[in-house]
């Protein structure tokens, strides 16, 4: 049994396990891997990419999702008790909650595996499943120059998680007071994409819109970038915001290709955990 809570507690080779396991799921290996089994989600009821592609990943490989609203581990009951009766029944745990601390507590006392699928400090499988679409195109993806446009939060902090494992080399373009720690910062756009080979972005919080103005990604930013770059911006991404309209209706635009990942990634994170 293993968990996934930070990309961090990985070997690269556990990456590339999950990696191959994908791989795999297209030969049918995997058919009817969770008949029997019940999955347990907790999802906030905004959660659109990541709850779909885990549910229908679920019943791809046989298994019966359950899904409860976050907040339910919320209420007075001590999660060591709400563990202490999920453990007969259910046979994984799937948690998106703002609270990291909450997953890691969940994971001390579950018996089943459980699955971090996103938190206010990261979202490993989110990332996974983007490193996973650039291995399908890029000849050694771990040799990309990768430069993050956007605050310090979760998808910021969970490719620096990603850069620690598999040694990425990692930039962030931002403004000033919003950096992230143990990173290379730069303020202006057309300075930081320059040498890059895959452009990253989260969405602002709308206070933060006008210390951003210097870091927007257009297509003319993304022409200096290195040849072949691409554009990946973690949805929900905002046109004329950290993303221009242009940039998203240009060939470096790889955002929908890649998230069609997400379900075959995670899957393979099913069954990594379970094996």
């Amino acid at each position: 049994m293993k968990n996934l809570i930070r990309l961090t507690d990985l070997q690269p080779s556990e990456i590339h396990e999950i990696f191959h396991i994908a791989d795999e799921l297209d030969t049918g290996k995997y058919n009817g891997f969770l008949n029997g089994k019940s999955v347990i989600l907790f999802f906030p009821a905004s959660s659109i990419r990541t709850r779909v592609t885990f549910e229908k990943g679920i019943y791809l490989l046989g298994g019966q999702p359950i899904l409860f609203p976050t907040d339910t581990l919320d209420k007075k009951e001590d999660l060591q008790d709400v563990c202490g009766y999920l453990n007969h029944w259910a046979d994984i745990l799937i948690v998106r909650h703002k609270h990291i601390y909450l997953i890691e507590q969940l994971a001390q006392y579950s018996k089943v595996p459980v699955i971090n699928a996103m938190t206010d400090s990261n979202h490993p499988c989110e990332i996974l499943s983007d490193l996973y679409a650039l291995s399908k195109i890029r000849t050694d993806f771990t040799k990309d120059k990768y430069l993050f446009c956007g605050r310090s939060g979760n998808i910021g902090l969970a490719w620096k998680e990603a850069s620690e494992v598999m040694g990425l080399e990692l930039s962030q373009c931002c403004a000033a007071g919003y950096e992230m720690d143990g990173v290379s910062v730069y303020h202006d756009i057309n300075t930081a994409v320059r040498g890059k080979d895959i452009i990253c972005t989260d969405s602002l919080p709308a206070d933060a819109l006008n210390d951003f103005k210097d870091c927007q990604v257009t297509r003319a930013v993304m022409e200096l970038a290195n040849k072949n770059a691409v554009l990946n911006p973690c949805p929900p991404f905002y046109r004329g915001e950290e993303v221009s309209d242009d940039a998203i209706r240009s060939d470096y635009f790889v955002g929908y290709e890649f998230k069609k990942r997400l379900l075959t990634v995670q899957q393979a994170v099913l069954i990594w955990c379970m094996s």
